[in-house]
C-alpha cells in the first residue's frame, strides 16, 4: 500500500482523456486499452459534492481489485497485468496516482446495472411497503426494515444519463434490452458473486447488503466483469455486530453521508452543500475500516 496525496481530479500528460465521471477518470491506452483512476470525489443522490475524501478513490481500486481476483472463477474480469509505469511515464504522476489507478481491457458495457439484494432496505424496502414486492418480485408478508430475504433477488436498472436516476426495470425488460439467454447469464452470475462474497464478508463482519454490478463485452460475446465490485460506493456495507432488523443499520459506506445530507435544506440538485470536516473524516475512516475487515490490509 502507497501513501500519496488527496486527489480531487486526475490531469495525466500525453494520454488522451475520454471520460471524466462521478468518481472516475477514464483515459485512452491504445485501441484494446484503458486507463481508469478512481478519484476521491464523493456522489451522493447523483450530484458530485464539492470535497473530497482523502483516500477514497485508493480504498475503491484496492477493494475492487481484492474481489475481482476471487471471484475469476465465476466470471473473467477487465484487468490486465499491464504495469502502471507502461502508460505514465512520469514518477511524479504515478506517486500522485498512487494505488487508484488499473489498466484494463476495452470492453463494451452493458446498457444495464446488474442489483443485486439480499436485505431489505433503500428502494426495496419502500417498494416493499407499498406493493409486498420489489421490483416486481412477491415476498412473504410481515417483513420489517432491514430484514434478511429469504434468497438473494436480482432486481436490474437501465442506465440514467448524468444527472439522472437509474430506473429499476424487471427481468423480462432486461431481456428485451439484451436478448434472453444473455439476460440469463447476467442475472446468474450476479446472484452467484453476490452470495459467495457475502459469505465471505459475513465472516469478516461485514453484511453486504445489496450491491450493483457492471458487466461488458469483448467482440465474441464473453462476459467480463468490469468497473468496480463490492466496494463502499457500489455496495451497502454494514457492521454484522451492529445490525439490527426493523431500523436502518449504521454503515461503512457513503449512506453515513447521505444520512447526514438528508438533515440539510438541499434539494439534491447541484451545487451541493460543502461537508463539515468532521463528516469527511468519519466517511474517511469508515472507508478505510470497511478495506481493513475485508482484505486484512492496513
Amino acid at each position: 500500500m502507497t501513501e500519496s496525496t488527496t486527489l480531487h481530479q486526475s490531469n495525466l500528460s500525453g494520454i488522451p482523456l475520454i471520460n471524466r465521471g462521478k468518481v472516475r477518470d477514464i483515459y485512452a491506452v491504445d485501441a484494446e486499452h484503458l486507463l481508469i483512476v478512481a478519484t476521491d470525489r464523493l456522489s451522493a443522490f447523483d450530484v458530485v459534492l464539492p470535497q473530497p475524501i482523502p483516500g477514497k478513490g485508493e480504498v475503491l481500486t484496492r477493494v475492487s481489485n481484492f474481489w475481482f481476483r476471487r471471484t475469476r472463477h465465476l466470471i473473467p474480469n477487465h484487468l490486465t497485468d499491464i504495469p502502471l509505469s507502461e502508460v505514465v511515464k512520469s514518477p511524479e504522476e504515478r506517486a500522485q496516482l498512487g494505488d487508484r489507478a488499473v489498466i484494463v481491457r476495452r470492453l463494451k458495457p452493458l446498457p444495464v446495472e446488474a442489483i443485486v439484494r439480499g436485505y431489505l432496505i433503500g428502494s426495496g424496502w419502500k417498494d416493499y411497503q407499498q406493493t409486498g414486492s420489489v421490483c416486481g418480485i412477491e415476498l412473504p408478508a410481515g417483513l420489517r426494515q432491514a430484514d434478511k430475504l429469504p434468497e438473494a433477488i436480482f432486481t436490474p436498472s437501465t442506465k440514467a444519463a448524468a444527472g439522472n436516476h437509474d430506473i429499476n426495470i424487471g427481468f423480462e425488460e432486461m431481456a428485451t434490452l439484451l436478448d434472453p439467454a444473455l439476460a440469463a447469464e447476467v442475472r446468474a452470475v450476479s446472484l452467484r458473486i453476490y452470495t459467495e462474497c457475502a459469505a465471505y464478508a459475513r465472516e469478516r463482519g461485514i453484511i453486504i447488503a445489496d450491491t450493483k454490478f457492471e458487466l461488458g463485452q469483448d467482440a465474441e460475446g464473453r462476459l467480463y466483469l468490469i468497473d468496480e465490485v463490492l466496494t463502499p460506493d457500489s455496495s451497502r456495507f454494514w457492521p454484522a455486530d451492529q445490525y439490527q432488523p426493523g431500523i436502518s443499520p449504521p454503515s461503512f459506506d457513503k449512506q453515513f453521508v447521505r444520512d447526514y445530507l438528508e438533515t440539510l435544506d438541499w434539494d439534491k440538485t447541484p451545487p451541493a452543500p460543502s461537508l463539515p470536516q468532521e463528516i469527511i473524516d468519519r466517511t474517511a475512516a469508515k472507508y478505510r475500516e470497511a478495506e481493513q475487515r475485508l482484505t486484512g490490509d492496513r
